[in-house]
């Protein structure tokens, strides 16, 4: 699913915590439920020139915030944000949050993922694990984790759980069981 910034946007330059927050009722409006299974979608940003940090805040962040309190299955992305957004971006995101963001071209093929903030260290290694397998449940990164960290399953399926949180990764429950993976992000 892809949200066209510019679409909604008034102008092309998106400055100050009250446009963020007019913006963000916009965007809630435009989202069209829960999705019966897990997808990304994505908010594009080509054609805007500039977002300040307190528009980030108040709009994107905040959406990527309900959005995964309200709807399992929907996970934000930044698509296409340029040098200035990206960077109003990093501002933000340096206080142990991260979000994805990727390349976005017009059939909605994704490229160039990027995990965008400061991930606190054991997440980092919790992020790069499922990335070299693929997909994994707790148990799973348990038996393979590296990094001598003895902790149980219960500390990685926390670990799981807060990055399918901010969105960076995807949770399939199958059944009890919780699985996951990183967002469909390259072609």
């Amino acid at each position: 699913m892809r949200f066209r910034v510019k679409d909604v946007a008034d102008n092309r330059i998106l400055a100050g915590g009250l446009t963020g927050r007019r913006f963000l009722g916009r965007l809630l409006e435009r989202v069209d439920g829960e999705p019966e299974s897990p997808e990304p979608l994505y908010l594009d940003f080509d054609g805007i020139e500039m977002a300040t940090a307190s528009f980030l805040r108040e709009c994107i962040l905040e959406f990527r915030n309900i959005v995964r309190r309200r709807w399992t299955n929907c996970y934000p992305v930044v698509a296409n944000a340029n040098d200035l957004v990206t960077e109003e971006l990093s501002v933000l995101l340096t206080q142990r949050d991260a979000l994805m963001l990727c390349s976005l071209d017009e059939q909605e093929k994704p490229s160039l993922p990027l995990v965008l903030g400061d991930l606190e260290p054991k997440l980092r290694v919790t992020f790069e694990l499922v990335k070299e397998l693929g997909e994994a449940d707790a148990g799973a990164l348990m038996r393979r984790s590296k990094d001598g960290d003895e902790v149980g399953q219960t500390a990685w399926n926390n670990r799981l759980a807060s990055l399918s949180k901010l969105g960076l990764l995807m949770e399939m429950s199958r059944g009890r069981a919780k699985r996951y993976r990183l967002l469909p992000l390259e072609g």
